[in-house]
């Protein structure tokens, strides 16, 4: 029920990112998504970070192209994408950094943006790199479905997936058009502690898991706030994939330097692999 379909003569990676998804729920589990920004701490640090993430233990990696206005992000990502920015990090090196992941890992690596850089980018060119350079997809998670014809067929064109968001304030009939339009797995967005109890809002992201898996076949994955195995089991326990961003974030920041950094992000990207595998 998914709409893209996905184009086997293009350099994309979406089939990369299908199969590896398929292949934890084949195993029972959920997947591990991490988040990183480009640029952060320096290309090159990010670079090793997300390495380290994955050596860690996560299956698939969301590399942040950072923005001056992060208005869907909270204070921990502001922070880094600030750092990034403050040191010159260009759409280019978004595109090394996807490129070195996946040519040092083979595992998917996906883009998480705003619209606007890809717009000023143009989309053509964006979707071409991102594809040349071994990106398995795009999260987009301020683009309109139905603003977003140009971005799904270049995408389609290049092998790339196109996810999107949907919130737990999404209504039936806007999910069934979010999961029509999407390809990947669709990023199912809630809260966990900041509004309401850990129970609830757990309860809150399980319905919108059901409630999304009613109108696709695509795999539901959930961004809430998880930082610890105890939480990456809470929502592997419903959920298709696990995405953990500020978490990592945060251990970067709290370093002392980098080399110490790039260990903490490792261990706590194997604790949560241990997490997703006990649903």
């Amino acid at each position: 029920m998914s709409g893209s379909s996905e184009n086997s003569g293009s350099t994309g990676n979406i089939r990369l990112l299908s199969d590896t998804l398929a292949a934890a729920k084949a195993a029972d589990r959920a997947a591990l998504i991490a988040y990183l920004p480009a640029g952060f701490p320096t290309v090159d640090g990010g670079i090793a970070a997300i390495k380290a993430v994955f050596d860690g233990g996560a299956d698939i990696v969301e590399v942040g192209l950072p923005h001056s206005d992060p208005v869907l992000d909270g204070p921990v990502i502001q922070t880094a994408d600030d750092i990034a920015l403050r040191g010159g990090v260009k759409i280019a090196d978004v595109m090394r950094t996807v490129r070195e992941a996946y040519t040092a890992t083979g595992k998917p690596v996906l883009v998480m943006t705003y619209w606007n850089p890809i717009d000023r980018y143009g989309v053509a060119r964006f979707t071409a790199e991102l594809a040349e350079a071994g990106g398995a997809g795009c999260i987009l998670p301020d683009l309109p479905v139905q603003e977003s014809a140009q971005w799904r067929e270049h995408a389609e064109k290049n092998g790339l997936a196109t996810v999107f968001v949907v919130a737990p304030s999404s209504k039936e009939e806007r999910l069934a058009k979010i999961t029509a339009a999407g390809s990947g797995f669709v990023y199912a967005a809630s809260l966990m502690g900041v509004t309401g109890t850990r129970a609830s809002v757990g309860l809150e992201a399980r319905t919108l898991v059901e409630r999304t898996r009613a109108t696709t076949e695509l795999p539901v994955c959930v961004g809430l706030g998880v930082s610890n195995a105890e939480q990456a089991a809470e929502v592997a326990a419903f959920a298709d994939g696990v995405i953990v961003g500020s978490a990592f974030v945060k251990r970067m920041l709290d370093a002392p330097d980098e080399a110490a950094g790039l260990a903490a992000v490792r261990a706590l990207a194997g604790e949560l692999a241990v997490g997703v595998r006990k649903r």
